[in-house]
């Protein structure tokens, strides 16, 4: 057991950090996909994933592989297409979805097309998928302080945003809140999937944050529990997939989104709550 579980952290350094990095993901991450979810802008989630490419792609033409002007350039990559999308489906008649899904689509195409510029395959798939075990300590200190300011954002706007997330109508007849909430919840969107790229790339890092956010729905009927339920399978996924991958010789990253996967379609048919099996045969309620 020791030679399976706990050998592989133990042993490699490599392997610490890859582990640190996927517990801060998942602790950071859930809250965000819990919100995803619920206000069904899940989608959304993986093109605000793609538009942060472009960024990081541009400050490595401009700078190689320089942690600050990565993180600049898909933090305002990101945002702006947040922003634009906002603003093109409230100027014409296009909706923000159809809006969003050209600005994913351009976003992608336009990242690729630079990274491709000056870096070669091997920089491509690293941008695309990332590369869990190639974390150092400046980045896993980021993505440490990434977190660290989305819980305290979230401890600050978390009852504008749950109220927003539920009932938007009568959070405006109360309160103008929800417009700032809505800001700060985009602000910590783009953030967390800037931390997930640098270890699951654009094409994974929106999966760390939905996948264990679905999984919540399944166990749990309040929004606190929903996001304990999502941080849980967050880390045992992140653990799981460590390990399976360093027995396995298997990519990190995708191993990672697998185990949540296989968790999601667990809980799919034993969730609690709507799960196949309670609603095919429901437990006997008491009588009075």
């Amino acid at each position: 057991m020791y030679d399976l579980l706990i050998a592989p952290f133990a042993d490699y350094e490599f392997m610490r950090r890859a582990l640190a990095g996927s517990v801060v993901i998942a602790i950071g991450g859930a809250p965000v996909g819990v919100f995803l979810m619920l206000r069904r802008m899940s989608l959304m989630g993986d093109t605000m994933a793609h538009a942060i490419l472009p960024g990081a792609a541009i400050g490595f033409l401009l700078s190689g592989l320089n942690l600050f002007a990565m993180t600049a350039g898909g933090l305002i990559a990101g945002l702006a297409v947040a922003l634009s999308a906002g603003a093109v489906a409230r100027l014409t008649q296009l909706k923000e979805d159809a809006a969003l899904a050209a600005f994913f689509l351009v976003s992608l195409a336009l990242g690729v097309t630079i990274v491709s510029m000056r870096g070669t395959n091997v920089d491509l798939l690293n941008f695309l998928f990332g590369s869990v075990l190639a974390l150092d300590n400046e980045t896993l200190l980021m993505m440490a302080t990434i977190t660290t300011i989305s819980l305290v954002v979230f401890a600050v706007i978390w009852r504008p945003l749950v109220l927003e997330s539920v009932d938007p109508g009568f959070l405006r007849s109360v309160s103008r809140a929800g417009g700032p909430a809505h800001i700060a919840y985009l602000m910590l969107v783009v953030m967390n999937l800037v931390a997930g790229f640098f270890a699951l790339g654009t094409i994974l890092s929106v999966g760390i944050m939905i996948v264990p956010a679905a999984i919540g729905r399944f166990w749990a009927r309040d929004v606190s529990t929903m996001i304990l339920v999502a941080i849980g399978a967050g880390v045992f996924s992140g653990v799981a997939g460590l390990v399976i991958s360093f027995h396995a010789g298997t990519p990190s990253g995708p191993t990672i989104i697998l185990v949540a996967g296989a968790l999601y379609i667990l809980s799919v048919f034993l969730g609690r709550v709507g799960g196949v099996v309670p609603r095919l045969w429901p437990r006997r309620h008491l009588e009075a």
